[in-house]
């Protein structure tokens, strides 16, 4: 990807969420910047996760993930997400969470909001699959606000890029 085109992708503002999973007894979040409302009615939303993610064989699988919606008192979910800490499978071990009422997804407790998604539709698009989904039922937690992309020094922009957000001419 050239500079321009890099700069131009860091520029797009989103959301911090972290998407969870459960799959046989196994517990799996994910940090994720690439979330979008897609549909008032019904409400539905998508998701992006990386082809090559544990995340999206266990979400093509179940047919379920969480949303965790980070709020700013958050900040230590997208820390520990986005760390090499949790690259593994089975990382909530150390993150307090309880499982959804209909879809057993993990909730998270430092979440601010906390969604149960079923997946109705999905799609690959190069190296990522966009799932959509329709929220089951919703943990509402925290009166905070959002955590967005403006608050991180770098900036997801696919695969294993992650590149340091210029914030030079912002003020």
């Amino acid at each position: 990807m050239d500079n321009n085109l890099a700069r131009a992708m860091a520029s797009l503002t989103t959301g911090i969420y972290v998407l969870t999973t459960q799959e046989n007894g196994r517990c799996h979040g994910m940090s994720s910047s690439w979330v979008a409302q897609v549909s008032g009615e019904p409400v539905m939303f998508t998701a992006a996760v990386d082809n090559a993610h544990f995340s999206n064989g266990a979400i093509a699988r179940t047919g379920a993930f969480g949303l965790n919606i980070v709020g700013r008192r958050g900040r230590a979910l997208e820390d520990y997400f986005n760390s090499s800490r949790a690259r593994r499978g089975d990382n909530l071990d150390g993150i307090e969470f309880e499982l959804s009422p209909s879809l057993a997804v993990p909730w998270l407790k430092l979440a601010m909001i906390a969604l149960e998604a079923r997946v109705v539709d999905s799609r690959v698009a190069g190296d990522h699959t966009i799932f959509v989904a329709a929220p089951v039922a919703v943990r509402p937690n925290a009166n905070d606000r959002p955590l967005t992309s403006l608050d991180l020094d770098y900036v997801y922009l696919g695969g294993k890029q992650v590149v340091a957000r210029d914030r030079s001419g912002w003020d």
